[in-house]
């Protein structure tokens, strides 16, 4: 199937990952969510570090908050922050439970070496940079789980063991939040580097902090298929 559309900077930073892009979109991880294959304590161990990830990248998302210009990226950011808090992150809880992993151990587990370089990663160009460099370091995330979702929905047979995954991303809801967040990086970009992405001085710069996260991206997959 074809790209989803999430924007003109999404396609563009897409095509310059290159390989990059699909190392992590098309990872061996990716494939064993889609067949089935995926062995389940390599599920469980992604959910559980992910689910520490989700905390740093609400963080992200709430200094995204903290970087915006105008009240209506105030408000995106603000609302994904809700929905990674209230509602994504209980969809790990209650995967988890059903496998005897309850909500504290998820809170005290430790965080691996890969989690650590993504999140705080993410963390530092949104600190050192403005809401662009945090949303070229975001965007990976967001939209790279939307395009799976969208493939794997559409590839994937109906009533596999990660098939509550697979809805997840690539049900209406998760697609026009990343639909949205498409919207924002133009519009973000615009404001700031003008419209005209690639001739900007600084479009290099955030491309370069798209697929450093693709690459972290792909990282934390392997994590979860590796130990």
């Amino acid at each position: 199937m074809s790209a989803p559309e999430y924007g003109r900077a999404f396609a563009l930073w897409r095509a310059a990952a290159g390989v990059e892009w699909d190392a992590y979109t098309r990872h061996p991880f990716v494939a064993g969510l889609g067949d089935g294959t995926l062995p389940r304590a390599a599920f469980l161990r992604y959910l559980v570090q992910d689910y520490v990830f989700l905390i740093h990248f609400s963080r992200a998302w709430a200094l995204a908050v903290v970087k915006s210009e105008t009240l209506a990226e105030m408000k995106m950011a603000a609302g994904v922050v809700d929905g990674l808090v209230n509602h994504e992150m209980q969809l790990h809880v209650r995967t988890c439970a059903e496998a005897g992993i309850g909500e504290a151990d998820l809170e005290a587990a430790e965080e691996h070496a890969a989690n650590l370089a993504y999140t705080r990663y993410v963390l530092e160009a949104g600190q050192a940079g403005d809401l662009a460099d945090l949303l070229a370091a975001l965007a990976p995330c967001v939209l790279g789980y939307g395009e799976i979702g969208a493939r794997l929905g559409a590839e994937a047979p109906p009533g596999g063991p990660y098939a509550d995954w697979i809805e997840t991303y690539a049900g209406e809801e998760y697609q026009a939040l990343a639909r949205e967040t498409g919207a924002l990086i133009d519009a973000a970009l615009a404001r700031r580097i003008g419209e005209s992405f690639e001739a900007a001085p600084r479009w290099s710069r955030l491309t370069r902090r798209f697929v450093t996260a693709t690459r972290l991206e792909a990282g934390f997959w392997q994590m979860g298929l590796s130990g």
